[in-house]
Parts: C-alpha cells; sequence; structure tokens
C-alpha cells in the first residue's frame, strides 16, 4: 500500500440532506444508474438501471445476494437490580440457535448477567409466559456491543421476532422517518431467501422480474451467493489511520454448484459482476490466489481498502456510500479514489439520489485493480 493516501479524510464529502433517498423510486429499474468506466479518460454516462442489459454480454454472470433481512430491532426493559429502563436492541449477528450479538442503546446501564424482557409490536396482543421473548446478557463488549442468550431458539426465535422487532431502517432513514408496512416490502430484495442479514444488500433493492428476465434474454447467469449483512456495515470509520479499523465479522456461504458455475464463467471468457458490495466481499474472500473460486462457509471480516488486487470481480454493480465509509473505500478500491470522488461530484451536481433507497451505479474494474486516480 505505499504510496497510497490511508487517511481517513481522504474519503471524505458531504451529501446535501435532500438527495438522501427516503422512499424508493417505482417502478425501481426506473431508478438512475451512473456508469462510470475508467478505462483512459474517466467516463461518465447517464442512464437507468433498467439499461443494465445493455452493458452486459452473452457469457455473463450477474452475482446476486440471497440473504434476507429479519425483523432485528427490538425494544426491552431490564429485569431487576432496581429500577427497569428502556433498552434499545439492533441484533447484528448470529452466534448459535439461542444467541445473538447486538448493539444497545445506552449500554452503560447493561452489566453481564441482566435480564431483558422484550416488548411485542404495538397492536400485538399479550404474549402467554412461554411465548414471552426474554434474553440474558453473557457478555458485554466494546462500543455498545453484547452477547445475548434469547428464551427461544431456532426457528421459534425467528417467529418470535416477527411479533417482537421491526425492520432495520439504516440511521440516515430512520432519524427522518419511522419504519411502516411499505418498508417490509421495499427493503427486501426479489432475492431474499435465507433469513440473517439485519441490513438488507441495498444494490439488490433495484432488481425486478423484468429485469431479470430481460437479462436471462441478454445470455446473462443469474447466480447466487450469500452474505448476512450486520449492523456494523453502519458503523463510522473513526480511525484516522484505516489500517487500524476493526472490521465486524459477518457469515458468508459459497456452495460447490456455485463455485462451479463462477469457475465455468471465467474460463469461458465470461465477466463476474457482482450486484452490490456484500456479493463482492463473499466472492473475494473465496477466491484463490489464481482466481479459482472454491466452497466457503465460514465469518468474513474481509476490508477491502485502494491497493487491494481484485482476483474474483470485473464488474460491480452499485448504490451510492457515505463519506468515510468502509464501502466507499471499496469502491473506491475497485474503481480508483479520484475516479470515484469525480463521479460522486457529478452525481451530486446531478441530483442523484443517495443511499440505500436512492439511486445506483456500474463500475468497471480499474486496470490496476482500484490504485488508479488514488
Amino acid at each position: 500500500m505505499q504510496g497510497i493516501e490511508m487517511k481517513l479524510d481522504a474519503f471524505d464529502f458531504v451529501i446535501p440532506d435532500d438527495l438522501i433517498a427516503l422512499r424508493p423510486v417505482y417502478p425501481r429499474e426506473q431508478a438512475r444508474m451512473l456508469v462510470i468506466a475508467p478505462e483512459g479518460s474517466l467516463s461518465l454516462r447517464d442512464h437507468h438501471v433498467g439499461d443494465l442489459p445493455d452493458f452486459l454480454r452473452a457469457g455473463d454472470c450477474l452475482v446476486v445476494n440471497d440473504t434476507r433481512v429479519i425483523p432485528a430491532r427490538l425494544t426491552a426493559v431490564r429485569r431487576s437490580r432496581g429500577q427497569g429502563g428502556r433498552i434499545d436492541v439492533t441484533l447484528h449477528k448470529r452466534e448459535g440457535a439461542d444467541l445473538w450479538l447486538a448493539f444497545v442503546r445506552p449500554a452503560k446501564k447493561l452489566i453481564s448477567g441482566d435480564q431483558l424482557d422484550f416488548q411485542p409490536l404495538s397492536g400485538e396482543s399479550t404474549q402467554s409466559d412461554d411465548q414471552a421473548l426474554s434474553a440474558c446478557v453473557l457478555e458485554k463488549r466494546e462500543a455498545g456491543e453484547v452477547l445475548l442468550q434469547f428464551s427461544h431458539q431456532g426457528a421459534d426465535l425467528d417467529h418470535a421476532l416477527l411479533h417482537y422487532g421491526t425492520m432495520p431502517l439504516p440511521p440516515y432513514i430512520a432519524a427522518r422517518r419511522s419504519e411502516d408496512q411499505e418498508d417490509e416490502r421495499d427493503y427486501q430484495t426479489v432475492f431474499a431467501k435465507l433469513q440473517g442479514a439485519v441490513a438488507a444488500p441495498t444494490a439488490g433493492l433495484h432488481f425486478t422480474p423484468d429485469l431479470l428476465a430481460r437479462l436471462k434474454e441478454k445470455g446473462v447467469s443469474i447466480v447466487t451467493v450469500t452474505l448476512h449483512v450486520g449492523a456494523g456495515t453502519f458503523l463510522p470509520v473513526k480511525v484516522e489511520d484505516i489500517t487500524e479499523h476493526k472490521m465486524h465479522a459477518e457469515w458468508g456461504e459459497i456452495d460447490q454448484h456455485t463455485a462451479d458455475q463462477l469457475n465455468h464463467c471465467r474460463q469461458a471468457g465470461g465477466r463476474i459482476v457482482a450486484v452490490g458490495t456484500t456479493s463482492l466481499r463473499v466472492m473475494e474472500s473465496a477466491v484463490q490466489e489464481d482466481g479459482t473460486f472454491v466452497p466457503f462457509a465460514q465469518d468474513t471480516s474481509i476490508f477491502i481498502t485502494p491497493g487491494y488486487r481484485f482476483k474474483a470481480v470485473d464488474v460491480l454493480f452499485s448504490n451510492f456510500h457515505l463519506p468515510r465509509s468502509t464501502l466507499f473505500m471499496l469502491v473506491s478500491a475497485f474503481a480508483g479514489l479520484g475516479t470515484m470522488h469525480r463521479a460522486y461530484q457529478h452525481a451530486m451536481a446531478s441530483n442523484y439520489r443517495f443511499y440505500s433507497y436512492g439511486d445506483a451505479c456500474l463500475l468497471f474494474r480499474a486496470p490496476d485493480n482500484g490504485m488508479s486516480g488514488a
């Protein structure tokens, strides 16, 4: 990484509040798409997501994340130890059938051994004792993180969360409006299958059955991987030297069949197109030094910054990301830091909509693996 600026300020910019999307556009493929091609002189072209088939070709593999967002935001009351008090809980990573890591506020009120009684959603009927949801604080960690052991486990716990949890909208949306029934539809991709995410793989939110049908007609294969997105994706980077930032681990999986599909695509001369940084991260975790894929089923805390040598992904379809975030660092590694700054300035000047419910961009990997323009 010698010669590459790795200070946090290098990834800073200011997004006007009125460009932060609070609702998606309909139909979803009508969202705008900024095509960013770094070859030679920088090329920025304004399109729509529905134009994506025009930029892919027969033999390419479009790789999507099939994780499903769970209702991960909960409200609890601390039991005993004198006064109770409301505790806000956001689940972020499953550790076992009845175990979850979670971020809590206010964390200073809790100690290991505390019992939390969760409050059912407004309008829910009173739960019987055997249906009531509670948890014990097994460990208290740094930055408001705790390990919780729930009174339910497995599928019973998943079902209970439907009665106690709400959709975990990103902080920049939740601070400006409340979650509602529309979000139960809008904050879930058409690929959502395996429960476990506490944040949506938002690039996938743009896809519709019609767009997928047109991609398949073009000869593009749709390949599925899994990365259960954690709430840590929204945590700000606070260290000035970004190499000191600690990524939260997330569970990822690529099975043998998928690895074979990806290897065949590469061997046949097709491009691997990642839908979102989550798909990219799990593929870069599973790929070998020679560019071949192997099955993968474990945690990954891969942290991609300028200077990283990409081995798995050729094209990236992504939303616009927050300043000073690990995700903006990733796209800067992929297409070039200078390229991404210029692209984001263009997007702001052109009134693109930002973040989870916003518009998208299509990135082609920089010839020198993301170091150009840095």
